[in-house]
């Protein structure tokens, strides 16, 4: 029996993850008018970031349930007790790492999350789930947030906010990563400059894309 498995947090991820299915940014007011064109623009923009996140600041944009369960046995095999995520929302990626921690024995989640409302949820969630003793949310940009007061060493990492921002939150990181931990960026693909950086030979880690929409890397040395 696991913390993921069980009672409250197995009946609270199915009801979250009801409740997204149920809703499409796509279908979102906020995004109308947008081309095809106008939205990679933006999921690649390192200044309209906050305007086009602001927009679906009503949606979850949660991990998928694969990726959730593979956060928590990334978490679990690695016997992670430091895990920094970069993207809060709801709180759902944020769930299944913290129950990883539950179930390695303890430890400590910093995540950042500049929507004051997904904070606020993302805090009932976790609350709900019996989990937000492990956890630290930071409100407010990332940039800022995580570039303060970090653990010495950081076990795994989860890249989730801003696609843009990708190389520039990994470079925060960087220094405390412990050889041998983990990063998962979601959607990276929309991160090309991150997809370079942790792919070149000479970068100091090794990477792989894992699905259809993560990249699961490894730092060396």
């Amino acid at each position: 029996m696991t913390t993921l498995t069980t009672a409250p947090l197995a009946a609270l991820l199915d009801r979250l993850f009801n409740e997204a299915a149920a809703t499409s940014p796509a279908n979102s007011p906020a995004l109308a008018g947008l081309t095809e064109a106008d939205h990679a623009r933006l999921m690649r923009s390192k200044t309209d970031y906050r305007d086009f996140y602001g927009r679906l600041k009503d949606f979850p944009l949660p991990v998928s349930r694969e990726t959730g369960t593979l956060l928590y046995m990334l978490a679990r095999s690695s016997h992670a007790r430091t895990i920094v995520e970069f993207g809060t929302s709801f709180g759902i990626s944020t769930l299944y790492l913290a129950a990883a921690l539950r179930d390695n024995g303890g430890g400590q989640l910093i995540t950042s999350e500049f929507e004051p409302s997904k904070v606020a949820r993302a805090r009932d969630h976790l609350a709900a789930g019996g989990l937000i003793d492990l956890v630290e949310i930071r409100e407010g940009d990332a940039l800022q947030t995580l570039a303060v007061d970090l653990p010495d060493s950081i076990d795994l990492v989860l890249l989730d906010g801003a696609k843009a921002l990708y190389p520039d939150i990994l470079g925060l990181l960087e220094s405390r990563l412990r050889p041998g931990a983990l990063i998962v960026a979601d959607n990276a693909d929309h991160s090309p400059d991150y997809l370079a950086r942790v792919r070149s030979p000479s970068g100091g880690y090794l990477s792989t894309p894992f699905g259809e929409d993560v990249e699961l890397s490894m730092r060396l040395g």
